[in-house]
């Protein structure tokens, strides 16, 4: 069963930067589309962004232009630069497969709180 391990999250003021990683065990993550998803409080959990297993990438509208994902294959992790973090990015993020059917089980995300 795969596991994913988020990781990087923290509390940062707005403006300020963070980077996320997500460790996924096994050996099926190079074959995978991966994917950053975010919930905040009350809300749907959305996909942010994603990135094929070659490398081509996908971004939210809200998040084009401030966030970057890459990944690491030979290292199993995925990775989500942060930058130019605003108060409405606050949430708990989460990798997964979004191609996957079904979904691999949720991880326990990481928290990324916002605010002066």
């Amino acid at each position: 069963q795969v596991q994913l391990v988020e990781s990087g999250g923290g509390l940062v003021q707005p403006g300020g930067s963070l980077r996320l990683s997500c460790v996924v065990s096994g050996s099926i993550f190079r074959l995978y589309r991966m994917g950053w998803y975010r919930q905040a409080p009350g809300q749907q959990r959305e996909l942010v962004a994603d990135i094929s297993s070659g490398g081509s990438t996908n971004y939210a509208d809200s998040v084009k232009g401030r966030f970057t994902i890459s990944r690491d294959n030979a290292k199993n992790t995925l990775y989500l630069q942060m930058n130019s973090l605003k108060s409405e990015d606050t949430a708990v993020y989460y990798c997964n497969a979004p191609r996957a059917s079904p979904l691999w089980v949720w991880g326990q995300g990481t928290q990324v709180t916002v605010s002066s």
